[in-house]
């Protein structure tokens, strides 16, 4: 099928397929930023739309701030140009969320995605100041919904709230409720609905979504982005069969093992993937034959 212009000026930065990289390591766990940088020159190179680092699958979580730093630095530097780099600003609190931002606009980049407090069960009050800071740094914040992870859960109401005082223009959804996309627009009707799991792509597209913070791109890049277009475009005869297609691999994407899942996936087509950080670690046998089956099955059957 036929993808839409990569380059249309209508096109914000926080829409489209962006995918949420993975980040490599060396044998002594140091960030592999020569390969990071390969990896976001390729992407752009599948036509796909920007990258998000720094985020779950950038296992932000064991970053330094100047590791986070750098990341983006090297992301905006193998960015070439309308390709969004759009990194996550995920801390303990606003303080740490609202510097990463500020760092982010110094370094070149179009917009932030955004978790709330992740370590503390933030009542309303406290998300809006969170958010409020971080939008104060000047660029658009995708916000992040990942209530399983966070304990805080950004119900459509409250979402309403934030894109209201203009805190925010999008938002990640990852709750796994497709109900909740229908809420949103309802009562945010100018707040972008953002893909947040790969294997709800097809019903949230279909249900009215502008982009997708993607995991799975990394592995099947151009078989990913034929099923965003399908979904949002409403052609299902495109995109259900091939929706049902990668859905063995896309599930990953919602599980626990999903970093490690997703660079085994890199490995088997080639590119670097490899070891994660603790306290992630290898999967175990039976996981790994799980994953392994699947995505192999896929590449022999031509999928990319």
């Amino acid at each position: 099928m036929n993808h839409v212009d990569r380059t249309a000026p209508a096109r914000m930065p926080w829409h489209g397929v962006i995918v949420a990289t993975s980040l490599p390591f060396d044998r002594d766990l140091a960030v592999d930023h020569g390969a990071y940088g390969d990896h976001v020159a390729w992407l752009a190179a599948q036509g796909l739309h920007g990258v998000a680092p720094n985020g779950s699958l950038g296992e932000y979580q064991t970053l330094t701030y100047e590791e986070r730093d750098r990341v983006v630095e090297t992301a905006v530097a193998h960015a070439p140009e309308g390709f969004t780099v759009m990194p996550g600003v995920g801390a303990y609190g606003a303080i740490e969320a609202r510097r990463h931002a500020l760092f982010a606009k110094d370094a070149g980049c179009q917009a932030v995605m955004c978790l709330p407090p992740n370590a503390y069960r933030a009542d309303d009050r406290a998300v809006l100041e969170h958010y409020a800071m971080v939008a104060s740094a000047g660029l658009p914040v995708t916000a992040y919904n990942n209530p399983i992870d966070t304990k805080v859960d950004l119900r459509p109401e409250l979402l309403a709230k934030l894109y209201a005082e203009g805190f925010i223009v999008a938002v990640k959804e990852f709750s796994g409720d497709v109900r909740r996309c229908y809420a949103i627009s309802e009562l945010a009707p100018g707040l972008d609905l953002i893909i947040g799991t790969d294997d709800t792509l097809l019903e949230v597209g279909v249900a009215g979504a502008k982009g997708w913070v993607a995991g799975y791109p990394q592995v099947f890049p151009r078989a990913c982005l034929d099923l965003y277009d399908a979904a949002l475009a409403g052609d299902l005869a495109t995109a259900l069969p091939l929706y049902r297609r990668l859905h063995s691999v896309l599930r990953w994407d919602s599980r626990t093992e999903f970093v490690q899942a997703i660079k085994l996936g890199q490995d088997m087509i080639g590119r670097t993937g490899g070891v994660c950080r603790p306290p992630r670690r290898p999967l175990d046998p039976e996981t790994e034959a799980v994953v392994r089956s699947a995505t192999r099955a896929l590449i022999d059957a031509g999928v990319n």
